[in-house]
């Protein structure tokens, strides 16, 4: 077996799968990869900055819901080389449960953000499906 030993430029991103009584809060991108498609709030995590932070950094920014960082409870890391078209990007995905549905206000690069039910999701960007399974399971 012959391996290739090439550097590989990974990045390293935040998901974060929000629940609240049988629905989960999606954004709509607005831009590519997979511009006006619906994905879990997330992005990069930025320089000093843990995965756990960016979380719920990106979860604001995106949905104007806040949820403490002590909240959030890791579902694992998603990094199939090919889950983004842009190269490799590792993900660590976080899941929270709301008590209710907050109103979410799209921001960043969101261009709306809803609650969608569980059981009727639409067809999600890069493997936000498979995350919000796992999210829903735990």
């Amino acid at each position: 077996m012959i391996t290739d030993t090439t550097d590989e430029t990974i990045r390293y991103t935040a998901d974060v799968a929000l629940l609240a009584a049988g629905h989960v809060l999606l954004i709509e991108r607005g831009w590519d990869p997979f511009k006006s498609r619906w994905a879990l709030p997330g992005g990069h995590v930025d320089r000093g900055e843990t995965s756990l932070a960016a979380g719920a950094r990106e979860l604001e920014e995106e949905t104007g819901i806040t949820v403490p960082a002590t909240d959030l409870r890791q579902v694992g890391a998603y990094d199939a080389p090919d889950r983004d078209p842009r190269g490799r990007y590792v993900s660590v995905a976080y899941t929270a449960t709301l008590p209710t549905l907050v109103q979410p206000t799209a921001g960043d690069d969101a261009t709306a953000a809803r609650w969608w039910p569980l059981d009727a999701l639409p067809d999600l960007a890069f493997d936000h499906a498979e995350i919000v399974a796992a999210a829903a399971n735990r």
